[in-house]
Protein backbone atom coordinates (compact mmCIF):
# COMPACT_ATOMS: atom_id res chain seq x y z
CA UNK A 1 0.00 0.00 0.00
CA UNK A 2 1.39 3.39 -0.98
CA UNK A 3 1.14 6.48 1.19
CA UNK A 4 -1.29 8.00 -1.35
CA UNK A 5 -3.63 5.03 -1.02
CA UNK A 6 -3.32 5.15 2.76
CA UNK A 7 -4.20 8.85 2.79
CA UNK A 8 -7.17 8.28 0.50
CA UNK A 9 -8.50 5.54 2.78
CA UNK A 10 -8.24 7.90 5.74
CA UNK A 11 -9.97 10.63 3.74
CA UNK A 12 -12.80 8.23 2.85
CA UNK A 13 -13.12 7.43 6.56
CA UNK A 14 -13.35 11.17 7.26
CA UNK A 15 -16.04 11.65 4.60
CA UNK A 16 -18.10 8.82 6.07
CA UNK A 17 -17.69 10.22 9.58
CA UNK A 18 -18.46 13.90 9.00
CA UNK A 19 -21.01 13.65 6.20
CA UNK A 20 -22.73 10.27 6.12
CA UNK A 21 -22.60 9.00 9.73
CA UNK A 22 -24.23 12.04 11.30
CA UNK A 23 -27.52 13.78 10.61
CA UNK A 24 -27.81 17.51 10.05
CA UNK A 25 -29.68 17.80 13.35
CA UNK A 26 -26.92 16.10 15.33
CA UNK A 27 -24.24 18.11 13.53
CA UNK A 28 -26.02 21.37 14.43
CA UNK A 29 -26.32 20.25 18.05
CA UNK A 30 -22.62 19.40 18.18
CA UNK A 31 -21.67 22.73 16.61
CA UNK A 32 -23.93 24.69 18.94
CA UNK A 33 -22.97 23.31 22.37
CA UNK A 34 -19.60 21.68 21.79
CA UNK A 35 -18.41 19.46 24.64
CA UNK A 36 -21.90 19.50 26.18
CA UNK A 37 -23.22 17.49 23.25
CA UNK A 38 -23.57 13.75 24.06
CA UNK A 39 -23.27 13.02 20.35
CA UNK A 40 -19.77 14.54 20.24
CA UNK A 41 -18.40 11.65 22.31
CA UNK A 42 -19.98 9.04 20.05
CA UNK A 43 -18.69 11.02 17.08
CA UNK A 44 -15.13 10.82 18.43
CA UNK A 45 -15.45 7.09 19.12
CA UNK A 46 -16.74 6.53 15.59
CA UNK A 47 -13.82 8.57 14.29
CA UNK A 48 -11.36 6.27 16.05
CA UNK A 49 -13.07 3.11 14.81
CA UNK A 50 -13.31 4.28 11.19
CA UNK A 51 -9.75 5.60 11.10
CA UNK A 52 -8.35 2.36 12.53
CA UNK A 53 -10.59 0.18 10.34
CA UNK A 54 -9.71 2.00 7.12
CA UNK A 55 -5.99 1.82 7.92
CA UNK A 56 -6.13 -1.96 7.39
CA UNK A 57 -3.40 -2.43 9.98
CA UNK A 58 -3.48 -3.09 13.71
CA UNK A 59 -0.39 -0.98 14.40
CA UNK A 60 -2.26 2.21 13.43
CA UNK A 61 -4.20 2.19 16.71
CA UNK A 62 -2.16 5.09 18.11
CA UNK A 63 -2.50 7.08 14.91
CA UNK A 64 -6.26 6.51 14.89
CA UNK A 65 -6.42 7.60 18.54
CA UNK A 66 -4.54 10.84 17.78
CA UNK A 67 -6.86 11.60 14.84
CA UNK A 68 -9.93 10.90 16.99
CA UNK A 69 -8.74 12.99 19.96
CA UNK A 70 -7.81 16.00 17.82
CA UNK A 71 -11.11 15.64 15.96
CA UNK A 72 -12.92 15.61 19.30
CA UNK A 73 -11.11 18.73 20.51
CA UNK A 74 -11.62 20.69 17.29
CA UNK A 75 -15.32 19.84 17.15
CA UNK A 76 -15.70 20.62 20.85
CA UNK A 77 -14.28 24.11 20.47
CA UNK A 78 -15.91 24.76 17.09
CA UNK A 79 -18.90 26.56 18.60
CA UNK A 80 -16.52 29.30 19.76
CA UNK A 81 -15.28 29.60 16.19
CA UNK A 82 -18.85 29.71 14.90
CA UNK A 83 -19.60 32.63 17.22
CA UNK A 84 -16.52 34.59 16.16
CA UNK A 85 -17.35 37.80 14.31
CA UNK A 86 -14.12 37.60 12.34
CA UNK A 87 -13.92 33.90 11.49
CA UNK A 88 -17.46 32.63 12.11
CA UNK A 89 -18.53 32.47 8.49
CA UNK A 90 -15.35 30.54 7.62
CA UNK A 91 -15.71 28.06 10.50
CA UNK A 92 -16.59 25.15 8.22
CA UNK A 93 -13.51 25.60 6.03
CA UNK A 94 -11.17 26.14 8.99
CA UNK A 95 -12.55 23.07 10.74
CA UNK A 96 -12.28 20.81 7.71
CA UNK A 97 -8.80 22.08 6.85
CA UNK A 98 -7.70 21.38 10.42
CA UNK A 99 -8.95 17.78 10.29
CA UNK A 100 -7.23 17.16 6.97
CA UNK A 101 -3.91 18.67 8.09
CA UNK A 102 -3.87 16.49 11.22
CA UNK A 103 -4.71 13.44 9.13
CA UNK A 104 -1.85 14.08 6.70
CA UNK A 105 0.66 14.74 9.50
CA UNK A 106 -0.31 11.57 11.39
CA UNK A 107 -0.12 9.40 8.25
CA UNK A 108 3.27 10.78 7.19
CA UNK A 109 4.74 10.37 10.67
CA UNK A 110 3.33 6.85 10.91
CA UNK A 111 4.90 5.96 7.58
CA UNK A 112 8.25 7.34 8.75
CA UNK A 113 8.29 5.63 12.13
CA UNK A 114 6.43 2.36 11.51
CA UNK A 115 6.03 1.93 7.78
CA UNK A 116 2.83 1.04 5.96
CA UNK A 117 2.35 -2.72 6.15
CA UNK A 118 -1.33 -3.76 6.02
CA UNK A 119 -2.38 -6.52 8.36
CA UNK A 120 -4.94 -7.62 5.77
CA UNK A 121 -3.83 -8.44 2.26
CA UNK A 122 -6.06 -6.31 0.05
CA UNK A 123 -5.37 -5.42 -3.56
CA UNK A 124 -5.80 -1.66 -3.84
CA UNK A 125 -5.75 0.53 -6.89
CA UNK A 126 -5.17 4.27 -6.61
CA UNK A 127 -7.47 5.08 -9.53
CA UNK A 128 -10.34 3.05 -8.08
CA UNK A 129 -9.89 4.73 -4.71
CA UNK A 130 -9.98 8.12 -6.41
CA UNK A 131 -13.20 7.20 -8.20
CA UNK A 132 -14.84 6.11 -4.95
CA UNK A 133 -13.66 9.29 -3.23
CA UNK A 134 -14.90 11.47 -6.09
CA UNK A 135 -18.38 9.94 -6.03
CA UNK A 136 -18.57 10.36 -2.25
CA UNK A 137 -17.48 14.00 -2.50
CA UNK A 138 -20.11 14.68 -5.18
CA UNK A 139 -22.92 13.58 -2.88
CA UNK A 140 -23.59 15.24 0.50
CA UNK A 141 -20.15 16.84 0.97
CA UNK A 142 -20.56 18.86 -2.23
CA UNK A 143 -23.99 20.09 -1.13
CA UNK A 144 -22.64 21.28 2.22
CA UNK A 145 -19.57 22.84 0.61
CA UNK A 146 -21.72 24.88 -1.80
CA UNK A 147 -23.98 26.02 1.04
CA UNK A 148 -20.98 27.13 3.07
CA UNK A 149 -19.56 29.04 0.10
CA UNK A 150 -22.82 31.01 -0.08
CA UNK A 151 -22.57 31.65 3.65
CA UNK A 152 -18.91 32.70 3.54
CA UNK A 153 -19.45 35.09 0.63
CA UNK A 154 -22.60 36.50 2.26
CA UNK A 155 -24.78 35.78 -0.75
CA UNK A 156 -28.33 36.11 0.44
CA UNK A 157 -31.78 37.27 -0.59
CA UNK A 158 -32.38 40.96 -0.04
CA UNK A 159 -35.50 43.08 -0.35
CA UNK A 160 -34.17 45.06 -3.31
CA UNK A 161 -33.49 41.93 -5.40
CA UNK A 162 -29.72 42.16 -5.08
CA UNK A 163 -27.10 39.57 -4.14
CA UNK A 164 -23.94 41.18 -2.76
CA UNK A 165 -20.69 39.75 -4.18
CA UNK A 166 -22.54 37.42 -6.57
CA UNK A 167 -20.92 38.92 -9.67
CA UNK A 168 -17.43 38.46 -8.21
CA UNK A 169 -18.04 34.83 -7.38
CA UNK A 170 -19.45 34.16 -10.86
CA UNK A 171 -16.44 35.77 -12.51
CA UNK A 172 -13.93 33.77 -10.47
CA UNK A 173 -15.76 30.52 -11.18
CA UNK A 174 -15.91 31.25 -14.89
CA UNK A 175 -12.17 31.82 -15.05
CA UNK A 176 -11.29 28.78 -12.97
CA UNK A 177 -13.49 26.47 -15.02
CA UNK A 178 -12.39 27.91 -18.36
CA UNK A 179 -8.71 27.60 -17.41
CA UNK A 180 -9.26 24.03 -16.25
CA UNK A 181 -10.92 23.05 -19.52
CA UNK A 182 -8.10 24.58 -21.52
CA UNK A 183 -5.39 22.82 -19.49
CA UNK A 184 -6.97 19.44 -20.26
CA UNK A 185 -7.62 20.44 -23.90
CA UNK A 186 -11.38 20.17 -23.54
CA UNK A 187 -12.14 23.22 -25.65
CA UNK A 188 -15.64 22.06 -26.47
CA UNK A 189 -16.45 22.25 -22.77
CA UNK A 190 -15.53 25.94 -22.83
CA UNK A 191 -18.12 26.40 -25.55
CA UNK A 192 -20.64 24.50 -23.44
CA UNK A 193 -19.93 26.81 -20.53
CA UNK A 194 -20.50 29.90 -22.65
CA UNK A 195 -23.69 28.42 -24.10
CA UNK A 196 -24.98 27.56 -20.64
CA UNK A 197 -24.39 31.10 -19.47
CA UNK A 198 -26.26 32.44 -22.51
CA UNK A 199 -29.21 30.20 -21.77
CA UNK A 200 -29.28 31.47 -18.19
CA UNK A 201 -29.13 35.10 -19.26
CA UNK A 202 -31.69 36.87 -17.17
CA UNK A 203 -34.17 39.71 -17.49
CA UNK A 204 -33.89 42.62 -15.04
CA UNK A 205 -36.66 41.20 -12.86
CA UNK A 206 -34.95 37.79 -12.60
CA UNK A 207 -31.48 38.84 -11.45
CA UNK A 208 -31.66 37.24 -8.01
CA UNK A 209 -32.89 33.83 -9.08
CA UNK A 210 -30.63 33.54 -12.12
CA UNK A 211 -27.40 34.54 -10.36
CA UNK A 212 -28.13 32.23 -7.47
CA UNK A 213 -28.73 29.30 -9.81
CA UNK A 214 -25.68 30.15 -11.90
CA UNK A 215 -23.35 30.26 -8.90
CA UNK A 216 -24.65 26.99 -7.53
CA UNK A 217 -24.45 25.31 -10.93
CA UNK A 218 -20.89 26.42 -11.58
CA UNK A 219 -19.74 25.42 -8.12
CA UNK A 220 -21.32 22.01 -8.47
CA UNK A 221 -20.02 21.54 -12.02
CA UNK A 222 -16.57 22.70 -10.96
CA UNK A 223 -16.33 20.15 -8.17
CA UNK A 224 -17.17 17.32 -10.54
CA UNK A 225 -14.82 18.57 -13.26
CA UNK A 226 -11.86 18.95 -10.90
CA UNK A 227 -12.48 15.54 -9.42
CA UNK A 228 -12.63 14.02 -12.91
CA UNK A 229 -9.36 15.67 -13.92
CA UNK A 230 -7.59 14.34 -10.83
CA UNK A 231 -8.80 10.85 -11.70
CA UNK A 232 -7.67 11.15 -15.31
CA UNK A 233 -4.23 12.32 -14.26
CA UNK A 234 -3.72 9.52 -11.74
Amino acid sequence: MSVSEFLLLQFIAHLCLDYFFQTDKLAKQKNAIGFKSPFLYWHALTCFILSWLFSLQLSFVLGAAIIAITHFLMDGFKHHLNNSKLFGRYAYFIDQAGHLVIMVIVVLLFKKWYGIEPSIEVSLNLTYLLIITAYLVCLKPANIFIKEVFKATEIQVSSDNEMPNAGKVIGVLERILTLTFIIVSQYSAVGFLIAAKSILRYRPDETLKTEYVLIGTMLSFGIAVIAGIIINLS
